[in-house]
C-alpha cells in the first residue's frame, strides 16, 4: 500500500509541472500579445502625430513661401521701383539745380527774378515736389539764358581798338580781329622762345584731390618774377556744389617748374590734348598719353580742346553747352619760336579756334575760362578772376 501512494504523488507532480508550464507560456504569450498590440497602437499614434506635424509644417512652409513671394513682389520690387524712381527724380532735379547754380556763378551777377526762382526751386525740392521743382528750374534756365543773351548783346568792342588779324611781334596788344565778317576782341601777349622760358607753377607741391590750395594769378607772377601769365587748366572750383568732395582739384596731366608730374597715374583723362615746352620750341599732342614723363623739358600742361594744329582748325564744335556759350576764352599757342597767351572775348570755343587761326597761330590749346579767366602783363589785362590751382607763366631766360 505504501508504494502505490508514492507513485500516485509522482504522477501528480508531473502533470502539475506540465500544466504550470503551459499556463506560464500562455500568460507570457498573452502578455506579449498585449504588449505588442499596445506598442503597435502607440506607434500608430506617434505616426499619426508625426503626420499631423508634417501637415502643419507644410502649411508653415507654404505660409513662409507666400510671405517670401509677397516680399519679392512688394517690398523688394515694387518698393525698390518707387525708390528707384525717387532717386531718379532727385538726380535729375537736383542735378539741374546744381547746373543752374553754377551758371549763376559764371554770370558773375544775378537778378531778383533769378534769385526768386532759384529759391522757389530749392523749397520745392526740400518738399520732394520734383515735378513742380522741374518746371520752376525750366523757367530759371530761361531767365539765365536771357541774362546771358543780354550780356552778350551788351558787349561792345571799344572804338579805339585797332583792327588787325596779325598778332604783335612781342609784348601785349588788345586788337579787333575780323573772321567771316564777325568782329572779335582779343587780348594777347607774344614772346620769343629764344629769350623766354615757359613754366607752369602750382599752388600744391604734390597731387591733391580735395581742399587743394589756390592762388591769384598775380601771386604766381610775383613769386616767379614772370613778366606775363595766364590761368591754367580746368579745375573744380570750391564754390561749385558738384565739387564738394574735390574742391580746387584738377585731373589732367601737368609738369610744374619743380619737375613734378601731376595726375601721372590718371588714365581717365589721358586722351586730353597737351602742350610741351622745351628750350625754344614747343610740341602739341592730341592726347597727353602720347607724352612720357621726361623732366628735361620746361613745362607740360594738358587741357581741352585743341584749337589748331599745323595751321589747321581742329575744333569744329561739340555738344558741350559750356563750349557753345559766349564768354572769355583763354589760350596758349605757338608759331615757330613765338609763344602766344591770350583771351578771345565774348566768344564760343569754336569761334575762339577760328580767331586764333585767323591770327596765324599754327598750334593752339584752349585753357580754362569763364570765371577763372585772367591775363597778366605788367598788371591784370583780363581778370583777376577766381583763385586758381595752377598758372602758365612767361619768364626771361
Amino acid at each position: 500500500m505504501k508504494q502505490v501512494k508514492i507513485k500516485v504523488n509522482q504522477k501528480f507532480l508531473i502533470y502539475f509541472s506540465v500544466g504550470l508550464t503551459i499556463l506560464i507560456v500562455l500568460i507570457f504569450g498573452v502578455q506579449k500579445f498585449f504588449i505588442t498590440r499596445l506598442t503597435l497602437r502607440n506607434t500608430q499614434l506617434e505616426l499619426k502625430l508625426l503626420e499631423e506635424k508634417n501637415i502643419n509644417l507644410n502649411k508653415e512652409i507654404q505660409n513662409l513661401q507666400n510671405e517670401l513671394n509677397n516680399i519679392k513682389n512688394q517690398n523688394q520690387y515694387l518698393v525698390n521701383q518707387e525708390l528707384k524712381k525717387e532717386i531718379e527724380n532727385i538726380q535729375t532735379t537736383f542735378g539741374q539745380a546744381v547746373k543752374d547754380y553754377e551758371k549763376i556763378l559764371d554770370l558773375g551777377k544775378t537778378t531778383d527774378k533769378i534769385s526768386s526762382l532759384f529759391a522757389q526751386a530749392l523749397n520745392l525740392l526740400s518738399k520732394k515736389e520734383y515735378a513742380s521743382a522741374s518746371l520752376v528750374l525750366a523757367d530759371l534756365e530761361k531767365e539765365i539764358q536771357k541774362e546771358q543773351t543780354k550780356m552778350t548783346a551788351s558787349f561792345r568792342i571799344p572804338q579805339n581798338i585797332i583792327q588787325s588779324n596779325t598778332p604783335p611781334s612781342s609784348g601785349y596788344q588788345r586788337q579787333k580781329v575780323v573772321v567771316s565778317g564777325n568782329e572779335f576782341m582779343v587780348s594777347i601777349v607774344s614772346a620769343d622762345l629764344n629769350t623766354t622760358r615757359v613754366i607752369v607753377d602750382t599752388a600744391s607741391e604734390k597731387d591733391c584731390y580735395n581742399d587743394c590750395p589756390v592762388l591769384p594769378l598775380s601771386e604766381y607772377v610775383a613769386r616767379n618774377n614772370a613778366f606775363a601769365g595766364i590761368n591754367g587748366s580746368y579745375f573744380c572750383p570750391a564754390s561749385y556744389p558738384q565739387c564738394a568732395d574735390k574742391k580746387n582739384s584738377f585731373d589732367t596731366l601737368l609738369m610744374n617748374k619743380n619737375k613734378y608730374y601731376f595726375n601721372s597715374d590718371n588714365n581717365v583723362y589721358s586722351t586730353v590734348p597737351a602742350v610741351i615746352f622745351m628750350g625754344n620750341s614747343a610740341r602739341f599732342v592730341r592726347h597727353s598719353s602720347e607724352w612720357g614723363r621726361d623732366t628735361s623739358v620746361d613745362a607740360v600742361i594738358a587741357n581741352q580742346p585743341l584749337l589748331t594744329l599745323g595751321n589747321q582748325i581742329v575744333f569744329e564744335g561739340d555738344n558741350d553747352p559750356k563750349h557753345n556759350t559766349k564768354g572769355n576764352r583763354s589760350f596758349v599757342g605757338v608759331t615757330g619760336n613765338t609763344v602766344y597767351i591770350g583771351v578771345v572775348h565774348n566768344a564760343a570755343v569754336k569761334e575762339s579756334a577760328q580767331v586764333v587761326n585767323a591770327l596765324g597761330i599754327a598750334n593752339c590749346l584752349n585753357l580754362d575760362d569763364g570765371g577763372s579767366t585772367a591775363l597778366w602783363y605788367g598788371s591784370y589785362k583780363v581778370g583777376p578772376g577766381r583763385n586758381i590751382p595752377n598758372a602758365l607763366l612767361l619768364v626771361k631766360k
